[in-house]
C-alpha cells in the first residue's frame, strides 16, 4: 500500500459534524499514529525541499501542527496565523469571505520580511478563503509565497478557485 493510501485510509469522516449535512474530515488518527505523521510530513514536504523555503505560515489551528513539523522538515521557521485578537503582538489582519459573513486572520508584523520565502500550508483546503488571506498577509510584507500546503483537499468545494494561480498548490490527499 503507497503512503497517501495508508494516509488516505486514516483520515475519518465524522457525520453531521459541526452541523447536520457536513461530512467532516478528521485527520486526527493520522496525528496520533506517529508512522503516519512522518509519513505525512515526509509526502508535504517533498516538493518544497530545494525551494530554499525560509518559513512555513501555518493557518489556525490545526494547520499549527503539521505546518510546525513542516518547518522543522524543511529547516524553516515557523509562523502562526491566528484569528484576529489571538496574537500578543502587533499584527497585520485580513478579512476573507465565510458562507455567510467574514471573518479576520492576523499574523505578527515582524514575523516575515521580503527576504522569505514562504510556504502557505493548513490540514485541509476547503472553500479557500483562508490560505487566500494567508497568501495576501505573507505578500503585504513583500515575502515570497513559495507554494500552497494541504494535507486534504475538499475538491468539490472549488477552493483552488480562490488561490493566486501563481503559485504552485500541493495535496497530498485529494478528495
Amino acid at each position: 500500500m503507497t503512503d497517501s493510501a495508508r494516509l488516505l485510509q486514516a483520515v475519518r469522516t465524522v457525520p453531521d459534524f459541526p452541523e447536520v449535512g457536513v461530512q467532516f474530515k478528521d485527520i486526527t488518527p493520522i496525528l496520533a499514529d506517529a508512522d503516519l505523521l512522518l509519513e505525512a510530513v515526509d509526502l508535504l514536504a517533498q516538493p518544497y525541499r530545494d525551494e530554499g523555503i525560509t518559513k512555513v505560515v501555518g493557518i489556525e489551528a490545526r494547520g499549527f501542527i503539521l505546518g510546525s513539523l513542516l518547518a522543522r522538515e524543511l529547516g524553516a521557521g515557523f509562523v502562526p496565523i491566528r484569528k484576529r485578537g489571538k496574537l500578543p503582538y502587533s499584527t497585520h489582519e485580513e478579512s476573507y469571505d465565510l458562507e455567510y459573513g467574514t471573518d479576520i486572520i492576523a499574523m505578527h508584523t515582524d514575523a516575515v520580511s521580503s527576504n522569505d520565502r514562504v510556504l502557505i500550508h493548513d490540514d485541509v483546503i476547503a472553500t479557500g478563503g483562508t490560505a487566500s488571506a494567508a497568501y495576501r498577509l505573507v505578500r503585504h510584507f513583500n515575502a515570497d509565497a513559495v507554494g500552497y500546503s494541504f494535507l486534504v483537499e475538499l475538491s468539490f468545494l472549488n477552493g483552488r478557485e480562490k488561490l493566486n494561480p501563481g503559485v504552485p498548490v500541493h495535496v497530498v490527499l485529494p478528495l
